[in-house]
């Protein structure tokens, strides 16, 4: 069948329509299961996970080799899930690690910032039975647009709101939700987002040069380093400044490895001063 990457904003129905499709044609919803199964597979701290999932990491995380490395995981874990097929992948950059696959389909979900306020006071009130004010409310919205903008530009240097990353832009503001979740059920059920062999040979190798990554952040002899990791048919390409000997050890372990390779690149020499 195919993959669908919902990317969001808080209030605008994203999670509404995700669950909509997915209930409509028997896929996997992946949200905060997502989450769920990294901390269980790799023994992360949840509350950092957590924390890590859609926000921006602080100036000190920025320069914190575990902070890498519980990114890394979260990437990994949802190439994972992507390898399965016939998924909902909720945020988390999906956007931007499926992009160029045939069977995706990426979807943005946005709305005018006061209706997206209102729906969040309704939502809150609905679940906890208290009203936040209309200040609290946008103060949050918005702190959370900022937070998702700031991760994708931390992570990928691009702009979460370019329509270019992204396959249908949905606004919600007329829209019902139910009729939103019609349009992409047609979408996806046209024959050219059926999933082929050539298309699910790149989900693959992106899963695999993720898990490659992982086994890198890993080990403590190659997680100081930044090594770039791609795949293709199982020959894993490594590209770095420094020694990658133990690189090429690490990733011959990972299952899925056929080969491995190397690529070093020279740092160019600091120009001399010139007064």
């Amino acid at each position: 069948m195919a993959i669908v990457t919902v990317s969001y904003q808080m209030g605008a129905g994203g999670s509404e329509i995700g669950m909509g499709v997915a209930q409509r044609l028997g896929y996997r919803y992946v949200d905060q299961e997502l989450i769920q199964d990294a901390v269980q597979r790799y023994g992360l701290a949840e509350d950092k996970a957590s924390h890590l999932d859609e926000s921006k990491p602080s100036l000190f995380e920025r320069f914190d080799a575990e902070t890498r490395y519980y990114i890394t995981i979260l990437q990994s874990t949802l190439l994972d899930f992507a390898e399965t097929d016939n998924a909902v992948l909720m945020g988390r950059g999906g956007q931007w690690l499926l992009r160029g696959i045939p069977h995706v389909l990426r979807m943005r979900v946005l709305a005018p910032f006061e209706q997206r306020v209102r729906r969040w006071i309704k939502r809150t009130a609905d679940v906890t039975g208290e009203t936040p004010s209309q200040r609290a409310a946008a103060d949050f919205v918005r702190r959370d647009d900022t937070e998702k903008s700031g991760r994708m530009r931390y992570l990928y240097e691009v702009d979460v709101d370019d329509p270019m990353l992204y396959d249908v832009i949905l606004n919600t503001e007329k829209v019902r939700f139910d009729a939103a979740v019609d349009a992409i059920v047609s979408a996806l059920r046209r024959p050219e987002m059926t999933t082929t062999e050539a298309g699910l040979k790149l989900v693959v190798a992106r899963a695999l040069a993720s898990r490659v990554q992982v086994a890198l952040a890993t080990n403590p002899e190659t997680r100081r380093y930044r090594i770039s990791v791609d795949a293709e048919d199982g020959v894993i390409t490594l590209e770095g400044t420094s020694e990658l000997e133990q690189a090429v050890e690490v990733a011959r372990m990972v299952p899925g490895v056929r080969d491995v390779r190397t690529r070093q690149v020279e740092i160019p020499p600091i120009p001399p001063f010139v007064a």
